[in-house]
C-alpha cells in the first residue's frame, strides 16, 4: 500500500523530547513500513524515518531561534505540495488538524484525519458542520463527545512498541507525574497527594512559553517543598527507569484529555496510574486492574495505600494487549482498507470519493 503521512510541523518526528502526536505519527510509519507498505511522511526536515521524508522546513518549529515565526506558513504550503502529491498514494493519512480539509474535498483525495486534540472548543463547530464530509478517527470515545454527530469513521486508540519501555519493579519510593506544566494538568493536585500520601513525588515536567508564568506564579512556589524532586523535561531513553521506578504515576487531570500517552506509558513499565476521570482516563485505566480511578485528592491519596493490590505484571500485559503499536497498526490498516474501496466504487460510480454539502 502507498500511504502518506502528514505530520504537524511543531516537532520533529520524532521529537526530541515533548510532544505526544508527532512520537505516534513515527511509531505508525515505522511499523507500516516493516510490514511492507510504501510510506512517505510529511514533516519536519530533522525528522529520522525509514520512510522516504518530504519536507518543506529544515527543522522542527518549536526549535526555531527566537520568538516562533508564523506557524501557518509552513503548515499551508505543506497541504498544498501533499495535495499536489496526493495522486501518489492509496491513501493520505493526516495527523495535522483540518489544514487538508479544501484540498481533500475539492481534488477528492482519498484521506482519513486523525483528531489529536481536544474538541471542546464551540467556534470549531461551525468548520466542522461545513466539512462533514471528512473521514475522521478520534484517539478516544470521549474525544467525540463534544460533536458525536461528526463524521467519525473510526476511533483507534495510541499504541506504542512494546520494546520501547522495559517493564520494572517499582522499587523507587516515590511517585511520579510526567507532563507538561499547564493548569489542565493538574500538578498542584499532584504535589498535594503525595504530601497526604507521605511519598516524594518526582516531576518530569516541560514548560512550554506560554505556560511561564503559570509555572512561576502556581508551581515555583511549590517545589520548596521536602518531598517534591522537580526535574524538568526529560529525554525518551530516560522514560522507562522514570516510570518502571515509580510506585505509581498520578494523572490528575482536569480537563477533557482526549488520550493520554503517560497512562500507556505507565502501563508498559508495568506501573498503576492513579487518576481523575475525565477525558479518556476510564477508558485506558481499568479501575482496581490497572490503577484507581478517583475523583478528588483526598481519594487518590488514599489509592496509594492500595497500590500493593495491583499486579504490575498485569498492567504490561494489558499495555501488550490493548495499547502496542501492532495493534494500533491493524486498527489503521482496516480503516485504510474500507476508505480506499469506498474511493474506488465512488469513482467506478462517477461520483468520486467526496461531495461537498449540497453537492
Amino acid at each position: 500500500m502507498r500511504i502518506a503521512q502528514i505530520a504537524p510541523l511543531y516537532e520533529s518526528v520524532p521529537p526530541h523530547l515533548y510532544g505526544g502526536t508527532e512520537r505516534v505519527v513515527s511509531y505508525l510509519t515505522e511499523e507500516l513500513v516493516a510490514r511492507g507498505h510504501h510510506v512517505t511522511l510529511y514533516a519536519s526536515r530533522d525528522s529520522r524515518t525509514t520512510a522516504r521524508l518530504r519536507s518543506v522546513c529544515e527543522r522542527a518549529l518549536r526549535l526555531e531561534d527566537g520568538p516562533l515565526p508564523c506557524p501557518l506558513a509552513p503548515h499551508v504550503l505543506q497541504a498544498e505540495v501533499v495535495a499536489r502529491e496526493a495522486a501518489e498514494f492509496d491513501i493520505v493519512h493526516s495527523h495535522a488538524d483540518f489544514l487538508l480539509f479544501p484540498h481533500i474535498r475539492h481534488r477528492a483525495i482519498p484521506a482519513i484525519t486523525t483528531l489529536h486534540g481536544r474538541l471542546d472548543m464551540p467556534d470549531m463547530f461551525s468548520l466542522f458542520r461545513e466539512f462533514s464530509d471528512m473521514r475522521l478517527v478520534s484517539i478516544s470515545e470521549a474525544q467525540r463527545n463534544p460533536m458525536p454527530w461528526a463524521s467519525w469513521t473510526a476511533t483507534v486508540y495510541h499504541g506504542i512498541p512494546e520494546s520501547l519501555y522495559v517493564p520494572q519493579h517499582g522499587q523507587g519510593d516515590y511517585l511520579a507525574f510526567l507532563g507538561r506544566v499547564s493548569p489542565e494538568k493538574g500538578l498542584p493536585c499532584a504535589i498535594e497527594i503525595a504530601r497526604r500520601a507521605g511519598m516524594l513525588l518526582r516531576i518530569a515536567a516541560k514548560v512550554d512559553p506560554v505556560d511561564k508564568e503559570y509555572f512561576e506564579q502556581v508551581i515555583r512556589p511549590l517545589l520548596n517543598q521536602p518531598h517534591i524532586e522537580f526535574l524538568g523535561e526529560i529525554s525518551e531513553d530516560q522514560k522507562s527507569e522514570f516510570l518502571g521506578d515509580a510506585r505509581a504515576v498520578l494523572f490528575p487531570i482536569n480537563w477533557p484529555e482526549p488520550f493520554g500517552l503517560v497512562m500507556i506509558e505507565s502501563l508498559a513499565c508495568g506501573t498503576p496510574v492513579i487518576a481523575f476521570p475525565r477525558g479518556s482516563v476510564e477508558e485506558i485505566v481499568q479501575d482496581g486492574v490497572t490503577g484507581f480511578v478517583v475523583k478528588n485528592v483526598e481519594a487518590a491519596a488514599e489509592a496509594v495505600k492500595r497500590i500493593p493490590q495491583i499486579s504490575r505484571s498485569r498492567c504490561r500485559t494489558i499495555f501488550e494487549e490493548r495499547f502496542s503499536v501492532r495493534r494500533m497498526c491493524d486498527d489503521y490498516l482496516k480503516v485504510y482498507e474500507q476508505v480506499i474501496e469506498e474511493h474506488a466504487r465512488g469513482a467506478l460510480s462517477g461520483a468520486g470519493c467526496i461531495a461537498g454539502p449540497g453537492e
